[in-house]
C-alpha cells in the first residue's frame, strides 16, 4: 500500500556473478543470493542491493540516495545505517559517499529476525531518516537463497536504466492520482495587454509632430514622465499653437496687473466695487486660459509625456507628420496584466458557466502553466453570438510571469466543474506509438515496465487514464522518452555504474 512518507518494495533477486569471467580459468560459474529494497521519505529516495543477511556474515549494502523531488544524487553527507532485529542493532556511519549518490556499507547481522533498517542522513540543511521495514536475517545462506527462490520478479517488457543514468537527466516518478476531472474544452486565444495596463497619447492640438530624441522605438522601455514627443504649430497660418500660448500669457498679466491695480485704488475709494469685481472676473477666466495652455503646451508647442513606466508599444505618426487634436500618436503599455480572448463552439454554451479554471500553454517554448499559477481568473462569457461570428466568446485574465507576448496565441484548456473523479497522471510521462499510448511503471528505481494504457480527456497538464494502471503503482513522470530509447538498445547491464 501507499504511504505519505514512504513506499517499500521489498524482493530478492538472483544475480549471477562470475570469477574473473576468464575461459582459461575454467571456474565453475555460481550465483550468490541478493537482496533489493526501495523506501521513501519526504526528502529521499533510497533504492539499496545488498547480500542476503545472513546471521554472523558480513553483507555489503549499495545505498543509492536521490533528492525529492528533483530525483539528483546526494552528493555530500555523513550517512549512518542502522539493522535493528529483535532490539539488537548493529550500525556503521560514513562521513562521506563512496561515490556520489552511493553509500556502499558492511554490516555483519547478530541475530535472526525480523527489523527494520534506519538510514540517518546528516546534511548542511539538518538531519533526515529514511526506514526500510521488514528487513529479514536469515540463520544460513541456504535458507535464504531458498526464501529468494520464492520471489520472482517478471522482466517481461522491461528496460534497466541505473540510478547513476537518471541522474543525468531531468527524471522524475510519481504514483498516479485520482481527482475530480470534468469536461475541457480545448481552444486558442489570442493575448492582449490589460485595459488597465495600457494607455494611448493623444494629440492635444493641431501641429507637426516632432520626436523628442532618435531612441523613441516599438519596444523600447519607458519611464513615468519621460518626454516622448512635442507637437507644434508654430509654423502654421491658422489655428497657430505658440500664437494662442503668447495671446493667452499676454492677456493673463494684462489681467493679472490691472485687478492688482484695482485692489490697491479700491483701498482708496478711488474704483468702484463694480470695477473690481469685473478686474477679477477678468483676471481669473484670463488665468484660467493661459493655466491650461500653460499645462500643455509651451511657446514651442504640446509636449507628449509618458503618465506611466512601461514600454511603447505601438507609434502611430510618423517624425515630421501633421496631426489633429484627439488624433492617436503613441501607446504605452506596461504587459504585466493581459487579456486572453478565447471563443469556443456553441455546444459548449451550456457548460460555460461552470468553466472554473484553465491550463495555459505556449507555442514558441511548449511550456504549460495553470491559471491559478498566473494569478489568473475567468472574467466572463458570452451568452449569445451574432451574424458574422457563431462562436462563443470567453475572456480571462492573467498576470504575465510567463513568457507571453501581447499580440501572440495561446492554447487553452478550459476545466469545468464536476463530482465525478478520474486516475490521471501527467501528461509528460505518456509516450505515442503509433496511436498507442504507454507509460512505463516502476519495478525498481533502476527496472521499469512499459505499459500500455487507455487514456481519455487531457486537460494540457494532466491525462484521464481508463485502464492500465493502478493508483498504488508509481510510474515515470518524467524522462520516460529516454528509457524508451534504453529499451530499444537493449544493451544496458543492470549494474554499469555500480560500485560493489
Amino acid at each position: 500500500m501507499k504511504n505519505n512518507l514512504f513506499l517499500v518494495v521489498l524482493f530478492a533477486l538472483i544475480i549471477a556473478s562470475c570469477n574473473n569471467n576468464q575461459e582459461t580459468e575454467n571456474h565453475e560459474e555460481h550465483e550468490e543470493a541478493k537482496v533489493q529494497f526501495t523506501a521513501y521519505s519526504e526528502e529521499f529516495e533510497v533504492f539499496a542491493e545488498a547480500d542476503v543477511f545472513v546471521v554472523g556474515d558480513t553483507s555489503n549494502v549499495l545505498s543509492h540516495f536521490s533528492h525529492l523531488p528533483s530525483f539528483k544524487a546526494l552528493e555530500n553527507g555523513s550517512m549512518t545505517i542502522r539493522l535493528i532485529v529483535n532490539g539488537k542493532e548493529v550500525n556503521q556511519t560514513l562521513d562521506k559517499p563512496t561515490r556520489k549518490g552511493i553509500y556502499s556499507f558492511d554490516i555483519k547481522p547478530e541475530t535472526i529476525g525480523t527489523g527494520n533498517i534506519i538510514y540517518s542522513i546528516q546534511t548542511e540543511v539538518g538531519k533526515f531518516q529514511v526506514i526500510v521495514p521488514q528487513v529479514t536475517v536469515y540463520a544460513s545462506k541456504e535458507e535464504a537463497e531458498e526464501a529468494s527462490k520464492k520471489v520472482v520478479i517478471s522482466k517481461t517488457n522491461t528496460a534497466v536504466f541505473t540510478k547513476e543514468q537518471s541522474w543525468k537527466i531531468d527524471f522524475a516518478t510519481d504514483f498516479p492520482k485520482t481527482e475530480a476531472f470534468g469536461q475541457v474544452i480545448k481552444t486558442t486565444a489570442q493575448i492582449q495587454s490589460s485595459q488597465a495596463d495600457e494607455i494611448i497619447l493623444s494629440a492635444k492640438t493641431n501641429g507637426i509632430v516632432m520626436f523628442s530624441n532618435s531612441s523613441v522605438l516599438e519596444g523600447k522601455d519607458v519611464s513615468n514622465g519621460s518626454v516622448l514627443f512635442s507637437i507644434s504649430s508654430s509654423d502654421l497660418a491658422d489655428n497657430n499653437i505658440s500664437v494662442r500660448y503668447n495671446e493667452a500669457k499676454n492677456n493673463f498679466e494684462k489681467a493679472k496687473s490691472e485687478y492688482e491695480r484695482a485692489k490697491e485704488l479700491a483701498k482708496e475709494k478711488i474704483v468702484s466695487e463694480k470695477d473690481l469685481i469685473s478686474a477679477k472676473n477678468q483676471f481669473d477666466n484670463s488665468k484660467a486660459i493661459y493655466d491650461n495652455l500653460n499645462k500643455n503646451f509651451s511657446s514651442n508647442g504640446q509636449n507628449i509625456s509618458s503618465p506611466m513606466s512601461g514600454f511603447v508599444k505601438q507609434i502611430f505618426v510618423k517624425n515630421g507628420a501633421y496631426v489633429e487634436a484627439g488624433q492617436p500618436i503613441v501607446s504605452i503599455s506596461q504587459n504585466k496584466t493581459l487579456i486572453l480572448n478565447a471563443e469556443v463552439q456553441q455546444k459548449y454554451s451550456s457548460i460555460l458557466g461552470t468553466v472554473i479554471s484553465a491550463n495555459i500553454r505556449t507555442l514558441e517554448d511548449n511550456k504549460t502553466y495553470s491559471l491559478e499559477e498566473l494569478n489568473g481568473k475567468v472574467l466572463s462569457f458570452g451568452k449569445s453570438t451574432n451574424a458574422d461570428n457563431y462562436l462563443i466568446p470567453i475572456t480571462l485574465q492573467i498576470d504575465n510571469k510567463g513568457s507571453f507576448t501581447s499580440g501572440g496565441f495561446v492554447e487553452i484548456y478550459l476545466k469545468t466543474l464536476t463530482n465525478s473523479e478520474a486516475l490521471t497522471v501527467p501528461t509528460s510521462s505518456l509516450l505515442e506509438d503509433q496511436g498507442t499510448y504507454f507509460v512505463y511503471v516502476q519495478i525498481t528505481p533502476e527496472l521499469f515496465e512499459k505499459r500500455e494504457v487507455k487514456i481519455g480527456v487531457n486537460d494540457g497538464l494532466r491525462t484521464e487514464i481508463k485502464n492500465g494502471i493502478k493508483e498504488n503503482e508509481r510510474i515515470v513522470t518524467m524522462g520516460a522518452i529516454l528509457i524508451k530509447l534504453a529499451q530499444a538498445t537493449g544493451t544496458l547491464d543492470a549494474h554499469s555504474g555500480h560500485v560493489h
